[in-house]
């Protein structure tokens, strides 16, 4: 979903088509200790969203994360956060 065919796309519909996948995902393994693969998961998704901005924007090598800090792609973008759905389920906090 962040390739480099889809930098024409809207940043916008790539966030909600990432959220429905990873939101799906979470929920089918939501059981037993997940905590540390959804950080995990969170941690790869946003290094691979901040790649597909940078590519799409032209941006140089190095400046993603200043660009594109974690409030901008959570609180601008509504990218979902999975290691914060942890905390609603009392057997993930292995």
């Amino acid at each position: 979903m962040t390739g480099r065919d889809v930098l024409w796309a809207d940043a916008e519909d790539r966030i909600e088509r990432l959220n429905r996948l990873l939101g799906g995902w979470a929920n089918y393994f939501c059981l037993g200790p997940v905590s540390k693969a959804y950080g995990l998961v969170d941690q790869y998704t946003r290094h691979r969203l901040r790649q597909w901005l940078r590519a799409k924007h032209k941006l140089h090598r190095g400046a993603e994360k200043s660009r594109f800090p974690d409030q901008y792609l959570e609180q601008q973008l509504g990218l979902i956060r999975l290691r914060a759905k942890t905390r609603t389920f009392p057997w993930a906090n292995a």
